[in-house]
């Protein structure tokens, strides 16, 4: 493999690598764990990890393939899909960032029942693989659409490299929650997953600047709005 093929997919691996694991969030799902599965074993919990890091590895590259597919099916444009993607992680990352300590005790008592399977609901879905990292995936599967077909086999590559860069690193932090809770403190967490929720923002806005500035360069976009100003202006002259 030549050396910039190489450079590609590092290149899309560090993309997809900081845009997905602030999403992600394995530290949220660590509190998670340590309320849904306390009463598990250790070896149970273990198994737990590492089948909810399997399932959000497999729907985040399921998504990513299938993002192209999704989008014409439905008639979703690329800008669109950067709009509402970053819309979402911006909400998501404003829920983080001012979440209040009540407010997120609710949902984590409501999933404490003895369920003796927590890997894909709710560790995997929502936690893991939620709205949003589902949306960069799809997001990300559009901005490689427009690459050639080399580039798009380097930068699929790359991405996936990514997502299962941020499924090694979340199965290390759920195996780390209880060392993490005693070196941290809850309130220790908290804050760190406050801190990513920060980064989520700046993530989600920049991705809505992004779908703002591919819609206001597409032709074809200024093109439809010329014709319906055409055609309101003509039906106006037709009235008069």
């Amino acid at each position: 493999m030549q050396a910039g093929n190489i450079a590609d997919i590092v290149t899309w691996a560090g993309i997809g690598l900081v845009s997905l694991l602030p999403i992600v969030n394995p530290f949220s799902a660590a509190i998670l764990l340590l309320s849904a599965g306390s009463h598990l074993s250790q070896s149970e919990q273990h198994q737990q990890i590492l089948q909810a890091c399997t399932y959000m590895a497999a729907i985040l590259i399921a998504f990513l393939m299938l993002g192209h597919f999704i989008m014409v099916a439905f008639g979703i444009s690329v800008p669109g899909i950067r709009i509402a993607g970053g819309m979402v992680i911006g909400f998501i990352g404003f829920r983080k960032l001012f979440q209040h300590e009540a407010a997120t005790e609710r949902p984590l008592k409501r999933v404490t029942a003895a369920k003796p399977d927590i890997s894909f609901s709710p560790l995997a879905m929502p936690s893991l693989s939620g709205p949003a990292a589902i949306a960069v995936a799809i997001t990300m599967s559009s901005a490689i659409d427009g690459n050639g077909e080399p580039g798009k086999l380097l930068a699929f590559t790359g991405v996936i490299l990514a997502i299962v860069i941020t499924a090694l690193i979340s199965w290390l932090v759920l195996r780390s929650a209880r060392l993490l809770q005693r070196i941290l403190g809850k309130k220790g967490v908290d804050n760190l997953s406050k801190l990513l929720g920060f980064i989520l923002v700046c993530i989600g806005i920049q991705f809505i600047i992004n779908g703002i500035r591919d819609l206001l360069q597409d032709r074809a976009f200024w093109h439809g709005q010329d014709s319906s100003l055409t055609n309101w202006l003509r039906i106006g002259v037709e009235y008069v």
